[in-house]
């Protein structure tokens, strides 16, 4: 009788804890509390999914709707994900990247039991009280938690709270811990081998973005790229006329900064391809990253830039940006702009590492491409 009561006790406490409210702190300082952990999450940006893939053996059964630009914008990496999980293709979809095609009324009508959105989405300006959008409003009307997440405005800052939130929130929060500690020793081992480093010891950095697909040239002003050049040692120089995220730069002002370290990004959607873009990521081959990369440096009149001629010129997938995993960008980066400095640390190691320890579909592909010591 005695066993029984305890077996009995146990069940009792193991369904009072399931049931237990989960309250987390997403990176505004609001207090969201979820009856359970989530199961019905509209993700108003599907970009996002590869960060529950980190955190979630089957992020898919997650998903009750979504916007359309992980199947439009990220088509190689959707294929990926559909021959793992065929489910996703019947993910509902609630509008596209933007607040202004998203329906509030179609997400609602799927039930969900959390929104997870960007402050940018949420209409939000740096610093403003949540409690002003008109979404989140909504949606807390209607008794639907909201998340707020930030991998990208100020992903330095935001990106361990935003892990701990979304974790905690999909009822997940020992693989989340794991990854945040990998992901914050990953992050040091950058920092420690730069924590002497002098202002005139960073070098002059472009990075070209979404290089060759739009009219020289595209690169960073201040925000998002401009903070990871900086922690991995270099000077942006896109930063010293632009007074934005980003914008153009003209070739001779490019030639007359002398860039010592070049760096493309690009993705591998095939639309780039054909528009002559940067040939990267989810299946492609080092041979044709290397290719692509060759093509665009020479389109784009750049074969005589120091950091060409010195073979400091680079690839990246640029949407390691707006995720946990611009640990890899900046690991990268410090690697070309400090290679001394950095030797024993390989951003490849670590995107490896990822694959196999972390992402439920590990990336497969080309993601960081050196311009051949051939050259061009």
């Amino acid at each position: 009788m005695k066993g029984f009561f305890l077996f009995f006790c146990g069940l009792l406490f193991a369904w009072q804890a399931q049931a237990a409210p989960i309250t987390v702190t997403d990176i505004t300082g609001r207090e969201v509390t979820l009856a359970q952990p989530a199961k019905r999450i509209i993700l108003t940006q599907a970009r996002h999914m590869p960060v529950l893939a980190l955190l979630h053996p089957d992020p898919v059964s997650l998903i009750a709707g979504w916007s359309d630009e992980f199947k439009t914008a990220f088509v190689n990496e959707y294929e990926q994900y559909q021959k793992q999980f065929p489910a996703i293709r019947d993910i509902p979809t609630v509008g596209r990247h933007t607040a202004e095609s998203f329906s509030v009324e179609q997400s609602l009508a799927l039930r969900p039991d959390l929104v997870v959105l960007t402050a940018r989405f949420a209409g939000l300006l740096p610093n403003q009280d949540p409690n002003e959008s008109a979404l989140i409003r909504r949606f807390e009307a209607a008794g639907v938690p909201v998340l707020i997440v930030d991998f990208f405005m100020d992903p330095l800052q935001n990106t361990v709270p935003s892990l701990k939130a979304l974790g905690a929130a999909i009822g997940a929060t020992e693989r989340t811990q794991a990854f945040i500690d990998f992901y914050q020793e990953q992050m040091q081992a950058v920092q420690h081998r730069l924590q002497d480093l002098d202002e005139q010891e960073r070098p002059p950095v472009f990075i070209h973005a979404h290089a060759g697909s739009t009219d020289c040239c595209n690169s960073p002003g201040t925000g998002t790229f401009n903070d990871m050049v900086r922690y991995a040692g270099g000077h942006n120089i896109g930063v010293d006329v632009l007074k934005t995220p980003t914008g153009k730069l003209n070739y001779e002002f490019i030639n007359a900064r002398n860039p010592h370290v070049y760096v493309a990004t690009g993705t591998g959607a095939k639309r780039r391809e054909q528009a002559g873009g940067l040939l990267i990521g989810t299946a492609i081959e080092p041979e044709q990253a290397q290719k692509s990369l060759q093509r665009v440096i020479q389109s784009n009149k750049l074969q005589h830039l120091r950091a060409v001629q010195q073979h400091n010129a680079h690839g990246i997938w640029h949407a390691f940006n707006d995720s946990p995993l611009h640990m890899i960008f900046i690991q990268a980066l410090a690697s070309w702009i400090h290679p001394q400095r950095m030797q024993g640390l390989s951003a490849q190691q670590t995107l490896d590492y990822v694959n196999q320890h972390f992402l439920t579909v590990p990336m497969q592909g080309t993601y960081i491409v050196d311009l051949p010591a051939s050259g061009l």
